[in-house]
């Protein structure tokens, strides 16, 4: 059979299969493979031989990671069909899933959480360098079609990267070695089966529009690139660029059957209804005078002009045309060049360029006066758009007559653009250096890294004149028209009758026009490496039982963060805050060691200690810092390696913890606090000789000793004194810490089997635990008010600044230096993650008939929570939901299996993909009380998700060696969403789902193809 004969075959037999267009990403050459065990983390560099491993500088041939690393490959990543890398990274157990272009929040940036534990504590890197600032960062910056491959490394790796990788490093190798021309087109689409189901009969009952029963498709998404490169002065310099251009279509809320309506459940087990709201396209009028001030109506939806009572039967749905993906448009552009001029000396360089622009739509509305402050709207009463009723209504006697009156509206317009919160996120990234080889066994390499990150955000903030303007309506022969003239544009508006066709998109630009203020934010980093390492076995310095001697790594480095904020006028006018520069650096040294003790003895065919130490010192702390690393690797018999390792790692805080740590303010407690030291007030009575109220005084909250310990004298213990005035309340200082480092000590253990017996096979088991102390983040006055009345720990009972008279409040204005309890952004307690990593792959050759591939990967998580306070039990919230801070939904075990059948002349491929969530409980029937359990709590309804299976299936033809063809489907079996009632107050869940962690758009189809010229 021809080749030609065979792609049409396989392709017919696919598209039957899912009865849908069926097209797909191209795969390239290679099987398909997800992780390698044993070898993960390693690539060849340049022509030596030497062997990168993510986690070290040391570069030496055979090299092995002792640390559990996952590597996900390019032939991976082409079998997902993935436009952009969240969907790569979500796909990694040991990462959390977050989809920044999948819910209607986002601001647009993609951010890497390892182990549930921020993104603030994953280091991430391309090719070993730092991606940009903390701040900054965006990984969807970098071209899927030029990924190598992408490095997950568990645990701590601060003693050789320095701050951040706490939980662990993610690093991007990317093809910087590029010879040819290249075109990646690629497609994809979602194609769903939309059902009745429980959210679309509680939509129903409101008559909120629902999608169309039946095959939908939408969100289509196309992803194209053109990569380059050449060789020139026999080999020795070497230049490759890249363009890369994304966009995705939008799909609403009300495109699924699963969010046609944000379920609301009021009470624990109770029925189900809808997020209502007053923004309907009828119209909301309440007057504010008169005798039906505070009334609230609705124009009658018959069109008669006439008031019907606001009610729920016409109320709106608050969500429609919200973002269930993100229409977005993004170009990505760079190169890489390195020229070689000796042995000694390697110039090197690499620029990425990124443009993201995407929005989040929200309804175009009139929006409540609330919206700019306390003064209601003013309309006339002999507005032409009122009809007599109307006008009687809402304005009683002065109807008809030129009188103007308060009055709140609320309007939806029809037909209208709606109103979007934008971001424009654009960046470059540059990085360059010199590397090459000294004396005998030595190298170095001096380099640096350039990045600025900027984020343009851009929201409406229509003036409430103009609206006023536009309510003020005189008849002007017949025509309605702005009693104000139309010198600025003013067009009428009629909020009086149900989709008036007057509110058109003119009124609404005028409405809008010159409205959209904007707070820009600019991160750059600067960072300079120097490393030089060497192999002291070439002076003698190795084990008498080892081949290979002692390697050392020495380092410094200089690393500089800043962020400039500011915003034009009419942002601050609207939004407030004040224009900011910050910056924080810097200065790190640090030394590397592999020291090989035996290899290839009896019972030692390899036996390895590594080590790391690196001390930093910044700007923003007074204090130097220290981390470190010990690891070890021992292999019995070839067949078996034992792995160990524990790191010391930090976090510092970004240049904004810092400055919210140390910039102070003052303020005063407006809630219902008192002093825990002062008399409770228990009840109240009237004084027989004034006939005024008197308080009745209890004892205090806290005890003496409590007292005692923040600084009271005992002579005031309970004095009435120390009450907060009930006029302007206690004084609170937030600010004027010096944020330390978070510290974590990280430990892995694993074993790592490749039995001679059975050829091709890998498998390896890690113990990973991650022990986080110093958790940086922002605590109020009330955290540590309570704590110390709980526990008398100097911890909390410190933030206590007395006056001499043993009272909390001061004038803010005057920069007290006593008479406040502290807030703000410090150091506090505890994170924890704990687990288990598995990995296996097995290559079986078939002889002539080709070869299968089995790539698993699986994490069973047994402890993600931790401890925020001394006085609060540790929580736990693996296999949990639903509240107590357990909102990243991570459960116990969560698996990828990877099945890829070629062909022996690598024609044809086909990679069946299984991934597996595991259930969920809601924390109501945790039967924990550090979750907030309690016997009043547990649910019957909505209490547990079960257990997720997706399968996905890609098939890929390379009719030649300059070109190949690609087909697949991502949850082919179009698997719908658990669904979950008020999921806007738990976590990260969006549209009645958890958008990132399961499918929640149904199947995916995608197609491509990849030409080399």
């Amino acid at each position: 059979m021809s080749r030609l004969n065979r792609l049409l075959l396989s392709t017919t037999c696919f598209a039957s299969v899912l009865a849908v267009p069926a097209m797909a990403q191209d795969a390239g050459d290679q099987p398909v493979t997800t992780a390698q065990a044993d070898d993960a983390g390693q690539a060849e560099s340049g022509d030596s031989g030497d062997i990168v491993v993510t986690g070290s500088r040391i570069r030496r041939p055979n090299a092995t990671a002792a640390a559990p690393i996952t590597s996900v490959t390019s032939e991976a990543i082409r079998a997902q069909a993935a436009v952009n890398i969240e969907e790569v990274l979500n796909r990694i157990p040991q990462i959390a899933p977050d989809s920044q272009q999948n819910y209607q929040d986002s601001d647009g940036r993609q951010r890497i959480k390892l182990r549930n534990l921020g993104f603030e504590r994953t280091l991430t890197l391309i090719d070993g360098k730092r991606v940009g600032t903390m701040n900054g960062v965006d990984a969807n910056m970098i071209p899927t079609s030029l990924i190598q491959r992408v490095d997950v490394l568990t645990g701590g790796a601060s003693a050789v990267y320095g701050s951040d990788a706490v939980a662990g490093v993610v690093n991007f190798i990317m093809n910087n070695d590029f010879e040819g021309i290249q075109l990646n087109a690629n497609y994809n689409f979602y194609a769903h089966q939309n059902k009745a189901g429980l959210v679309s009969q509680v939509a129903s009952q409101y008559g909120f529009a629902q999608p169309s029963r039946g095959f939908a498709t939408d969100g289509g998404r196309v992803d194209l690139s053109l990569t380059a490169g050449t060789k020139l002065f026999d080999d020795r310099f070497h230049i490759s660029g890249y363009v890369n251009y994304r966009k995705a279509d939008l799909v609403p809320f009300e495109a699924r059957e699963t969010s046609g309506c944000q379920l609301v459940e009021n009470v624990k087990d109770g029925p189900l209804s809808c997020s209502l709201s007053t923004y309907t396209y009828h119209g909301y009028v309440s007057p504010r005078t008169g005798a039906n001030s505070g009334n609230q109506y609705v124009n009658n939806p018959n069109g008669t002009r006439t008031f019907i009572p606001y009610s729920n039967a016409v109320a709106a749905n608050p969500y429609s045309d919200y973002s269930f993906q993100r229409a977005n448009e993004r170009w990505n552009a760079g190169g890489f060049a390195s020229f070689e001029i000796s042995d000694a000396a390697e110039l090197y360089a690499s620029a990425m360029w990124f443009r993201d622009e995407s929005a989040n739509g929200f309804p175009a509305r009139l929006y409540s006066y609330t919206a700019f402050g306390s003064t209601p709207y003013q309309v006339n009463c002999n507005n032409p758009f009122l009809s007599a009723s109307q006008a009687q209504v809402i304005c009683g006697a002065a109807a008809g007559t030129g009188t103007m009156v308060p009055i709140e509206l609320r309007y939806r317009f029809s037909g209208v653009p709606d109103l979007e919160d934008r971001y424009l996120n654009k960046g470059l990234r540059i990085t360059g250096g010199i590397r090459g080889d000294f004396a005998e066994g030595w190298s170095y390499d001096v380099g640096g890294v350039y990045a600025r990150n900027q984020q343009d955000w851009s929201w409406s903030f229509p003036g409430i004149d103009r609206v006023n303007n536009a309510l003020n309506v005189v008849n002007v022969n017949g025509v309605p028209t702005c009693a104000s003239g139309t010198a600025d544009g003013c067009l009428p508006l009629d909020p009086f009758s149900s989709y008036s066709t007057v509110n058109n998109s003119a009124v609404f630009n005028y409405l809008t026009r010159d409205s959209y203020g904007t707070e820009s934010t600019i991160n750059k980093l600067y960072n300079v490496i120097a490393t030089v390492q060497g192999d002291l076995g070439t002076y003698g310095i190795k084990s008498p039982w080892a081949e290979e001697g002692v390697a050392i790594a020495l380092g410094a480095e200089y690393r500089e963060d800043k962020l400039e904020s500011f915003a034009d006028q009419l942002w601050r006018d609207n939004m407030g805050g004040a224009d900011r520069s910050l910056s924080q650096h810097v200065w790190e040294t640090n030394v590397e060691l592999q020291v090989p003790i035996a290899q290839h003895k009896p019972f030692a065919d390899l036996l390895q200690f590594n080590g790391a130490y690196r001390l930093s010192k910044y700007s923003s702390n007074p204090t130097t810092f220290s981390t470190w690393k010990a690891e070890a690797l021992w292999a019995p018999i070839p067949d078996i390696t034992f792995r160990a390792s524990i790191n010391r790692a930090q976090r510092a805080p970004t240049v904004v913890e810092a400055f919210q740590g140390s910039n102070t303010s003052y303020g005063r407690i407006t809630t219902a606090f008192n002093d825990i030291c002062a008399p409770t007030i228990t009840g109240s009575t009237i004084d027989p000789n004034t006939g005024q109220q008197i308080p009745i005084y209890g004892a205090p909250a806290a005890s003496r000793e409590v007292c005692a310990a923040t600084g009271l004298a005992d002579s005031l213990y309970g004095s009435a004194t120390l009450l907060c005035p009930t006029d302007v309340g206690c004084t609170y200082r937030a600010g004027g810490f010096t944020v330390d480092p978070e510290t974590a000590y990280t430990k892995t253990f694993g074993i790592v089997l490749k039995p001679r017996f059975l050829p091709g096979l890998v498998l390896s088991v890690d113990r990973f635990l991650i022990d986080l102390n110093d958790s940086i983040g922002y605590n109020d006055y009330s955290y540590f008010s309570e704590g110390c009345r709980l526990t008398g720990s100097d911890f909390f009972c410190q933030m206590f600044v007395r006056n001499s008279d043993g009272t909390l409040f001061s004038n803010p204005d005057g920069n007290p230096q006593t008479g406040f309890i502290r807030q703000g952004t410090t150091n506090y307690y505890k994170s924890k993650s704990h687990g288990w990593d598995f990995q296996a792959q097995y290559a079986l050759p078939l002889g002539a008939a080709g070869r299968l591939d089995f790539d698993f990967s699986g994490s069973l998580t047994t402890m993600a929570g931790g401890q925020d306070s001394p006085i609060l039990l540790e929580k736990n919230c693996v296999g949990y939901y639903g509240g107590a801070g357990c909102g990243q939904f991570i459960p116990k075990w969560s698996h990828g299996l990877r099945t890829t059948y070629t062909t022996q002349d690598q024609f044809f491929s086909a990679s069946l993909n299984w991934r597996h969530l595991g259930p969920l409980t809601n924390v109501s029937n945790s039967g924990e009380e550090s979750l907030g359990w309690t016997p009043d709590a547990v649910r019957t309804t909505f209490y547990r998700i079960g257990a997720y299976n997706y399968f996905d299936l890609a098939l890929n033809f390379r009719v030649d060696k300059s070109f190949s063809f690609r087909i697949a489907a991502n949850n082919i079996l179009d698997k719908t969403p658990p669904i979950l009632p008020n999921s806007y107050n738990i976590g990260l869940s969006r549209a009645n789902t958890i958008s990132a962690r399961y499918d929640s758009l149904g199947r995916q189809i995608a197609f491509g193809t990849t030409i080399n010229f």
